[in-house]
């Protein structure tokens, strides 16, 4: 919302001293959120008056058309003579009035006005554009011209010589503000002048304190079908309208410094008190409406042309206004083309002007739920839906239908007609119970009652009691509904800032969870081994899991969707981390980042059977066990998971050597990593699975209560997973349920002991058949070599003719290590020939060279 600072004074004394800035400063205060304040005019300089063109003389012979005018200034130019000026526009004539900036002005930007000799003519001067003024070009051109554009021509009855800086009101303070959608109110200028007032403690001068006459039963007929979509219609006429008659130029300035552009007389009264009264409203032509002006809702797929010339399908939901043809406006969004107010024409011949003469008023109140369900649908937002969707103000319609007759009656020589039409459904005040120290309770301060009263009265609130108080909410604030918006009201006026920091007190013996110390420790490792964290949305779209080759019985397939998603193409929650993960990959790698290692840890969320609804917990206590388990047994399960990708080199090459690429052993590592962290036992072997290539996919495994139990994968993805996400070749990645590898751990991970002995070696070379799992021989040496077994690396794998076809050789370096003494040769020996003997039963393992 831009709030012209000239125009916020019409409403509340401002003291004469206060800038835009400091308005603003007081508005902030207040929880207003303005993120800018625009000089208008900053730097600019008269003389700049208004001018009669005297004489235009057509200068030939250049590339363009040029025009040598004399125009009268006046006594402006200190000699009361002709101004001679150059001028390259042609939307103005002999006899327009024009604004005329003289020698010695300075304009925006700092341009500097001189006589300067040009086509070989001597030009004293500028004809001014509103452009070159900096206040738009829309509006102020000739009425000759159908663009409107150029020199700004002046209504005739101005006289010459007078100051264009006033007159135009160049020089001025606008304030933007931006509002959030609770504070729909403030999207007008009587909204925030009453936030101005209550800031500075001074009156306020409600322009929507009007006279309004009566409803009466010969006003314009009007029927509502839907009294839940639409519970208030107000309909004004006034006929007689002049055809030629334009919007005034204070009118004209003030909707451009509030960002919207003229366009007839007709809307920009409506525009303008849609401005300053915060009611949306729309002029039909009378000579267009065809019978009684109806509202219900659409017909599914019934077809509307709205004001922009687009036919637009409706949906059963979308609320209508209609006469007997059908369909005429989209209700709160945009009215329809068949009943547009229409320009006006002159004819060639006659020089007859026609146009449209007689209107009909519509200030009504719609369902802010159905409004912006229907803009958002249509992707049609308007000035009138941002409001409606945010909250108007329903005892405003009467007064802003009776402001806009005023306007057209004063503006445009109109006659409103006697008839008023408004229908109202039943209704009563919204009242609230409070007890009077609640917002002290709220704020951990002591402001009384006398203060809170005070406070919310200053809100609009009429406020009964003594300990316990009774509320009733001003019209215009939808958002007041229970007593922690009113506590709000009372400390957002008071000031924020007047709250005092205090520190919790931490009770003794609490601290991070387990779970909170793990996601820290696989964070560390992560970062350690090289790692960086990509945080992503938890969003994702249901097109991924086709990317990602998942069957389509996959249980990640089967999301949690979001009645109001931030984009319609990821309206799911997510049930991997991949392809957040795999996105940021893909973008890095696009921008030249080539040699990449990300992670993340971060909850997804499963589908499943839920109980019950949601609950809404209480904000003035702690919730109890049973209240927050009730909620959590509402939502979907959430496990937390953790997850790598790699491309590119995992180690550069340089002087010290080869570098070496990132492959599907660094993503075994990253599980095996994670695994140490939380001290479980991970068992890595060959899997198949989604997007990972079927020949270079581990399983995780631990054993959960006695099951071996699957909680991840890890491998190289599949070629056409690469391809279809546009991703680079040979890219690695791992994905892990990190509470699942929790468990599996215990609750502490013990540090190891350390001996104080040396170390015995044993190297094992055995054969096996190709299709044996390492990690089955593996299993079998950890079991046979026993309790003196310190650790188990595989350091060499080999296939030949040597080994013979089918089978495979797998090195395996087994270091011993007793805690009470040295070992001797024969003991180790012993316990290494143990965990040979064990391989060859279970794997059927020869050793090498035996």
């Amino acid at each position: 919302m831009r709030v012209p600072l000239s125009w916020l004074r019409e409403y509340v004394d401002l003291p004469a001293g206060e800038t835009g800035r400091d308005v603003a400063a007081k508005l902030v205060d207040a929880g207003l959120e303005v993120e800018t304040v625009e000089q208008l005019g900053a730097g600019l300089k008269g003389p700049l008056v208004v001018g009669q063109v005297l004489t235009i003389e057509e200068l030939e012979g250049f590339r363009k058309p040029i025009r040598f005018c004399t125009v009268d200034v006046g006594r402006a130019n200190g000699t009361g003579e002709p101004q001679e000026i150059v001028c390259g526009a042609r939307n103005f004539s002999v006899g327009d009035k024009v604004v005329v900036v003289l020698p010695g002005a300075v304009l925006p930007g700092d341009f500097a006005i001189a006589s300067r000799k040009t086509y070989g003519k001597t030009s004293h001067g500028m004809i001014c554009s509103g452009e070159e003024l900096g206040m738009g070009d829309d509006g102020w051109g000739s009425p000759r011209t159908e663009s409107g554009g150029g020199i700004i021509v002046l209504p005739p009855e101005h006289e010459v010589g007078t100051d264009a800086i006033e007159l135009l009101q160049l020089v001025d303070e606008v304030l933007d503000i931006d509002i959030t959608p609770d504070r729909g109110y403030c999207m007008s200028m009587r909204g925030v002048a009453r936030e101005a007032a209550t800031a500075y403690g001074l009156p306020l001068r409600d322009p929507a304190l009007l006279d309004v006459p009566a409803p009466n039963s010969y006003g314009y007929l009007v029927k509502i079908d839907d009294p839940a979509g639409c519970d208030r219609f107000t309909a004004r006429t006034v006929t007689g309208l002049d055809p030629e008659a334009r919007s005034p130029i204070w009118l004209t300035r003030r909707l451009q410094k509030a960002g919207m552009r003229p366009i007839s007389l007709a809307v920009d009264v409506t525009n303008y008190v849609m401005l300053e009264l915060g009611q949306p409203l729309h002029a039909y032509d009378r000579s267009r409406l065809d019978g009684a002006i109806g509202v219900r809702r659409a017909e599914q797929g019934e077809k509307f042309t709205t004001l922009d010339g687009v036919k637009r399908t409706l949906d059963a939901e979308d609320l209508v206004i209609t006469d007997n043809s059908g369909p005429i406006g989209l209700a709160g969004v945009m009215g329809g083309a068949n009943t547009e107010i229409a320009d006006s024409v002159t004819d060639p011949e006659t020089g007859q002007v026609t146009g449209t003469t007689d209107v009909v008023i519509e200030a009504a109140h719609f369902d802010s739920v159905s409004i912006s369900r229907t803009a958002r649908r249509l992707k049609l937002s308007s000035e009138a839906s941002k409001r409606f969707e945010r909250g108007v103000d329903p005892q405003a319609a009467a007064a802003a239908a009776q402001r806009t007759v005023d306007l057209l009656v004063l503006l445009a020589g109109g006659t409103a007609e006697a008839g008023v039409t408004e229908l109202t459904a039943p209704g009563a005040p919204r009242t609230i119970a409070m007890s009077a120290d609640h917002p002290d309770r709220v704020a951990g301060m002591d402001y009384g009652r006398e203060t809170v009263v005070r406070r919310l009265q200053e809100v609009g609130c009429d406020v009964y009691g003594q300990d316990e108080l009774v509320v009733t909410v001003p019209s215009w604030r939808p958002d007041l509904a229970e007593p922690n918006d009113l506590a709000e009201e009372v400390i957002r006026l008071e000031g924020y800032g007047n709250l005092p920091s205090t520190l919790p007190q931490v009770p003794s013996g609490r601290g991070l969870t387990a779970r909170q110390q793990l996601h820290r420790r696989v964070g560390r490792a992560l970062a350690g081994a090289g790692y960086v964290e990509a945080l992503s949305y938890p969003f994702l779209g249901e097109g991924v899991f086709d990317q990602l080759q998942l069957p389509a019985d996959d249980a990640a397939r089967r999301v949690v969707k979001l009645v109001n998603p931030i984009s319609d193409e990821e309206p799911a929650l997510r049930t991997t981390l991949l392809p957040g993960l795999l996105g940021a990959l893909r973008r890095n790698d696009s921008r030249g980042s080539h040699d990449l290692a990300l992670f993340e840890t971060g909850s997804v969320f499963l589908a499943g059977e839920r109980a019950g609804v949601a609950v809404r917990l209480p904000v003035d206590r702690r919730p109890t066990d049973e209240e927050i388990a009730t909620l959590n047994a509402a939502l979907p399960a959430q496990p937390r998971y953790a997850a790598v990708v790699l491309a590119g080199a995992r180690e550069a090459a340089g002087w010290w050597g080869k570098g070496r690429p990132a492959d599907w052993a660094d993503a075994v590592q990253a599980a095996r990593s994670l695994a140490v962290e939380a001290g479980a036992e991970l068992v890595v072997r060959q899997g198949q699975y989604g997007p990972w290539h079927p020949g270079r996919c581990a399983e995780l495994v631990v054993t959960l209560d006695g099951v071996e139990t699957v909680i991840g994968h890890a491998g190289e993805l599949h070629p056409r997973v690469v391809k279809a996400m546009g991703l680079p070749a040979r890219t690695s990645a791992m994905e892990l349920d990190l509470d699942r590898l929790a468990a599996a751990g215990g609750e502490a991970v013990r540090a190891p002991r350390i001996s104080t002995f040396p170390v015995a070696t044993q190297d094992v070379a055995l054969i096996v058949d190709a299709s044996v799992p390492a990690a089955d021989v593996e299993a079998a040496l950890r079991e046979g070599a026993g309790e003196l077994l310190e650790s188990l690396r595989l350091f060499d794998v080999f296939t030949g003719e040597q080994v013979g076809e089918g089978k495979k050789s797998l090195a395996y370096a087994l270091r011993f290590r007793a805690a009470d003494r040295t070992l001797t040769a024969e003991e180790s020996t012993a316990a290494r020939d143990a965990a040979v003997a064990l391989a060859a039963e279970r794997a059927g393992a020869v050793l090498r060279g035996a």
